[in-house]
């Protein structure tokens, strides 16, 4: 097993064709083909799926190219620190749709005062879980728990948010303070493909809604706001993404969204660990300063409650 082989894996998953990974490489098509098999071969399994028409990475194939995007990453670290090379890394920070909604300024402005030697970069990502997998970011914000069996990742939950409904600027619910599941039982509700928090079975079996899955927050926003449909998010997306043709409600017999906190289960990042304590000790005092208390459960009370 050489270098190699991980880095003709890593190209040909994030260039989704050989000549495209070759071309990154700086290789020959065949010669990245012979790679390919000698890595298959020495692993005796499939990593890739080939036709004439397509190229898509195997179960096996994609867990090896996850690691390998890691494994490089760290390599490439190690080697600039031997030289001396290695300058202070930011600290890479992933999200979906939103990071935590109106503490997110805030929080970082906070950070960077505390720590000006650790700036943070952040990144809007469909998957940001995946980021961490690759090694291609150090915390991320997940709507959602992220997969109890991953080994890879360690997370908590650091806050909860409101469900909030989001109808069209004139819709006949546009000018109720607060709505209910049932209310919009009878409307098509807009999911999305991508970092969704809503699916149908939000709502009880046998009363729920029509729905149409759009590609991204872009699609899901403009389907809402020309009236195509309605949706339903959580708090965070309202701080994030205010729209002028959308108007956002709170659902009052809906469960909050738990936001964790996600991290490499072993952190690169020098600054992994203090930055997590960062989020949970601001959230905490941010939920105390608005209420008062903090929740029964003794964690950050619900944003928006």
């Amino acid at each position: 097993m050489e270098l190699r082989h991980l880095r003709a894996l890593a190209a040909i998953g994030d260039e989704g064709t050989l000549t495209g990974a070759a071309r990154a490489l700086h290789i020959t098509q065949p010669a990245l083909s012979r790679t390919l098999a000698q890595l298959e071969q020495r692993l005796g399994v499939r990593l890739v799926e080939r036709t004439t028409r397509s190229l898509r990475l195997t179960g096996p194939g994609e867990r090896l190219w996850e690691s390998a995007h890691r494994i490089l990453g760290q390599l490439d670290d190690a080697l600039a620190d031997a030289a001396g090379q290695l300058a202070p890394r930011p600290l890479r920070l992933a999200f979906a749709w939103a990071a935590v909604g109106s503490h997110t300024v805030p929080l970082l402005r906070d950070w960077r005062e505390r720590h000006p030697e650790v700036p943070v970069h952040i990144r809007r990502a469909d998957d940001p879980a995946a980021l961490l997998r690759r090694g291609e970011a150090d915390l991320v914000f997940l709507r959602g728990r992220p997969a109890p069996d991953d080994p890879h990742l360690a997370h908590r939950a650091v806050t909860h948010e409101r469900r909030m409904a989001a109808v069209p600027v004139g819709h006949p619910l546009a000018d109720r303070a607060e709505v209910a599941l049932a209310d919009l039982g009878a409307e098509t509700v807009a999911l999305c493909a991508t970092a969704a928090t809503t699916s149908a079975e939000l709502w009880p079996a046998g009363r729920r809604p029509r729905t149409v899955t759009v590609p991204g927050v872009d699609e899901w926003l403009t389907t809402i706001a020309t009236g195509a449909a309605v949706g339903v998010t959580a708090e965070g997306t309202v701080h994030q993404h205010p729209h002028p043709g959308v108007r956002y409600l709170p659902v009052r017999d809906a469960d909050p969204v738990t936001v964790h906190l996600a991290w490499p289960a072993r952190p690169v990042h020098p600054s992994t660990d203090a930055f997590r304590r960062h989020v949970e000790s601001h959230l905490a005092e941010s939920h105390l300063s608005e209420h008062g208390h903090l929740s029964e459960h003794g964690g950050p009370a619900p944003a928006g409650r």
